[in-house]
């Protein structure tokens, strides 16, 4: 699986990936901003997430972390019409309005999930903690919340495993941007999607019938045993196999 993670682990590769977006800013809070976004917004096809990503970041003035910060009831306004697939215009103002709101009084995106006097990381927990931080106003649409998974509700979790793998993860290929230093990449859990549970369940990785939390809790346990510090890289493998990139 070394073989075919070294042909998605890499910067060519990125480019029609939502990952290729927060790789255009250097600030922390501008490539976690970013990364959340187009974490959040990947539905369907590569190139129209990225496009649509883009799209949100030109709405940004391409500074996400001074517009979020200081942005007025009439920014939110002016782009109401965004939309991708069912995040649409609504959703965008709530996700604004909190973000604003937390980075006013914290530095980074990091201690949502892993609280400075936090000493154990688990990321169900940590998943957890973040939709509940995240939704802890009483001002938003019901309909906003399915745009935050939690494993409370069995989900896969899939985007926000992505985006802690993109936060945490540091190896020499430049993909990941390991600039969350206190969540020990030990911890991550596959993101898991139709490719990646195809492959698993033909390499015997997945015996659970349900797409839910307990399937990436299967394939995840099984991965630490090829490499317990950083069980996740195998994600590039499984997606490559996924998409055609290698036969076996």
């Amino acid at each position: 699986m070394d073989f075919v993670s070294s042909k998605v682990n890499n910067l060519s590769f990125i480019d029609v990936d939502p990952i290729s977006v927060p790789h255009k800013f250097s600030r922390v809070q501008d490539i976690e901003i970013s990364a959340f976004f187009s974490a959040i917004l990947a539905w369907g096809n590569r190139k129209t997430i990225v496009n649509k990503c883009n799209e949100l970041m030109a709405y940004f003035d391409n500074d996400p972390y001074d517009f979020l910060l200081n942005h007025s009831d009439s920014d939110r306004k002016a782009i109401m019409h965004f939309k991708h697939r069912t995040f649409q215009g609504d959703d965008l103002e709530y996700f604004m309005r909190r973000l604003q709101r937390y980075y006013k009084n914290h530095a980074t995106l990091e201690t949502a999930f892993k609280p400075k006097n936090s000493t154990i990381y688990k990321q169900k927990e940590a998943l957890i903690r973040f939709y509940n931080l995240f939704f802890d106003g009483d001002d938003l649409l019901p309909r906003t919340r399915k745009h935050i998974a939690t494993p409370i509700k069995n989900s896969t979790c899939k985007r926000l495993n992505m985006f802690l793998r993109w936060m945490v993860r540091k190896d020499d290929c430049g993909v990941d941007f390991g600039i969350w230093k206190t969540i020990p990449p030990s911890e991550l859990m596959i993101p898991l999607d139709i490719h990646v549970e195809n492959v698993s369940r033909q390499l015997g990785l997945l015996t659970r019938k349900s797409l839910d939390w307990h399937a990436v809790e299967e394939i995840t346990t099984h991965l630490r045993k090829f490499n317990p510090d950083d069980p996740i890289r195998y994600d590039y493998a499984l997606f490559g196999i996924g998409i055609g990139l290698y036969k076996f």
